[in-house]
Order: C-alpha cells, then sequence, then structure tokens
C-alpha cells in the first residue's frame, strides 16, 4: 500500500494522461515533458501501487484492471484539487452570510444605513450585525469574532488594514425660529446659548469644543449630555438649545438651521479597519468596496 505522506501526488497526473491517451509520447505531449520523464513516473506509479498498471502492445498500452479501477475516482480526485486551486468567485446576488460591523452612534447613521440602502438591492440575502464599538475591538477582529470597525483614524493600531472613508467636520446647529437663528453666530451669541452634547455613555459634560473655547479665553452652559446623534437633534428641534454635530448626520435633517461655528473646533477622519486575515477574502473585499463607495463624496 501507498503511503500518501511519501507519494508524489504529480503522479495522478501522469496516470491519468496515461489512461486517456493510452501512449506514453502522447501522454508526454499533453504533460509537457519528455517520454524518458514519463516512462520514469510509470515506474513509480508501478512501485508505489504494487501493479503493472500498463502493458505495452502494438497499438499502445492497454491499462491493467487495478489502472481500469481507478480511473474514475482518479478523474473526481483530480477535478475536485482543481477546483480548491481554482479563484473562488463572489455572487453578491447569491451569497448568504452576515457581515459583522462594530459602529459607533455616529457611523451606524453616516455609513451603515446608506450602505444597507444599496446593500439590499446588490445583495438581498446579505445579513448586517451591528454592534457598539468597544475598547478591545481590535482583538475581536483578530479573533474573528468581528469583520469589520468603523471607527476614527486615532483608533487604529498598526496590526489592522485600514481604508479612509472621509473628512467630518462640526457645525452649529439651532431650531429652525430660534431667535438666534436669524442672526450671525457669533462668539457672543454663541457662548450666551445653553448647550447640549453627546457623549458615548452620557456621563461627560464637557467635549472638544469646551476645549477649543477655553484656549481663546471663553466657555460655554452645558446643561444636557446624552449618548446619542439621534435625540440630539430632535432635542434641538424641540427647544432653544445649541449643538454641535457632525455635518453628514444633517443631510436631510428638517427644522433646523445650521450655523458655521464662530470658534475653530477640529474634525476626524473616519476609517474603515479589519484583520490581515480577511484581506484577500473575495466577499469581504467586496462588502468593503461597496462600503466605500456608498459614503463616497
Amino acid at each position: 500500500m501507498a503511503d500518501i505522506k511519501a507519494f508524489d501526488l504529480n503522479l495522478l497526473r501522469t496516470l491519468d494522461a496515461l489512461l486517456e491517451t493510452r501512449s506514453v509520447t502522447r501522454a508526454a505531449d499533453r504533460l509537457g515533458v519528455t517520454q524518458p520523464a514519463v516512462s520514469g513516473m510509470l515506474a513509480r506509479l508501478r512501485e508505489a501501487l504494487d501493479d503493472p498498471l500498463f502493458i505495452r502492445t502494438q497499438r499502445g498500452i492497454l491499462p491493467t484492471p487495478r489502472a481500469e479501477a481507478l480511473a474514475g475516482s482518479l478523474k473526481a480526485a483530480l477535478a475536485q484539487v482543481e477546483a480548491l486551486l481554482e479563484p473562488e468567485v463572489f455572487d453578491p446576488a447569491r451569497a448568504a452570510l452576515t457581515l459583522r460591523i462594530a459602529a459607533t452612534d455616529y457611523a451606524q447613521r453616516a455609513v451603515v444605513l446608506p450602505f444597507m440602502d444599496g446593500l439590499r438591492r446588490e445583495a438581498p440575502s446579505i445579513r448586517l450585525s451591528v454592534r457598539p464599538v468597544v475598547a478591545d475591538f481590535p482583538q475581536q477582529l483578530a479573533e474573528g469574532d468581528l469583520d469589520l470597525a468603523l471607527v476614527t483614524s486615532n483608533m487604529s493600531t498598526e496590526s489592522l488594514r485600514t481604508r479612509g472613508l472621509f473628512d467630518e467636520s462640526y457645525v452649529a446647529i439651532l431650531r429652525d425660529g430660534h431667535p438666534a437663528a436669524s442672526r450671525p453666530l457669533d462668539l457672543d451669541s454663541f457662548c450666551a446659548l445653553d448647550h447640549a452634547i453627546m457623549s458615548h455613555d452620557g456621563t461627560e459634560l464637557r467635549g472638544a469644543t469646551d476645549d477649543a473655547l477655553e484656549r481663546v479665553g471663553r466657555k460655554r452652559n452645558v446643561v444636557i449630555s446624552l449618548p446619542g446623534f439621534a435625540v440630539l437633534i430632535d432635542l434641538i428641534r424641540r427647544s432653544d438649545l445649541i449643538a454641535m454635530i457632525p455635518r453628514r448626520l444633517l443631510a436631510g435633517e428638517g427644522g433646523i438651521v445650521l450655523r458655521e461655528p464662530p470658534v475653530l473646533l477640529d474634525g476626524f477622519r473616519k476609517i474603515l479597519v479589519w484583520h490581515e486575515r480577511l484581506q484577500h477574502d473575495p466577499a469581504q473585499a467586496w462588502l468593503r468596496q461597496r462600503l466605500a463607495d456608498s459614503v463616497s463624496d
């Protein structure tokens, strides 16, 4: 019995060519090798399988019963090997998988929603599992518990693959009809208004805007902190408060007035990150591209 650990699997291609051509010469032509090379491989096959395999005749070579018995399963085995080596073809229309994404409240509205709109049309059987971004999201990506994360550039690590999506800036918003909405928003009026802010857990009553004001010797009055942008925008619609909101969240929003902030405030860069293990996966590559396309400027 042949030992699979020591058996040269390339010999199976030679055996298949000999079974089909019934000729050492034609088998050599098909394999792109010399006739002596095929003869040598046939000798190794005979030794490994302990059977002559082919008998020479005036018309060529005839397979032994052992060789004929191997023909069908050999053809199937080689076809399976060839299938393994073929590049995987991803068909979004037929794909059925679950994409696991970590995203902040902002990214869920600014990225996941437009991504989902196109995904439903092109890949109706792909599902999304969206979860909050936690501190150990790089480990979740590395361990296969997560496929993608939507974060800011300062949150990524060198071990992750990244793709920049867009740069975001902040804008001040007031309700439509607010007394301050009819005049330019200068620094004095901005600081005189009561402010609402978003913090991820609702505990912070200070943010980047306060740091920017402090640098110019000013301060504001923050009266409420909320854990999500959606409810913050709703609050502005129904109150005389003012808030600083990422600009992309306001597309299509009614009942509010946008004003450029009177203090210089740094924006942020939204990026997509994933682990190296998914870099060459056709389905993941397609999904990453579609996600990027859905938020392209």
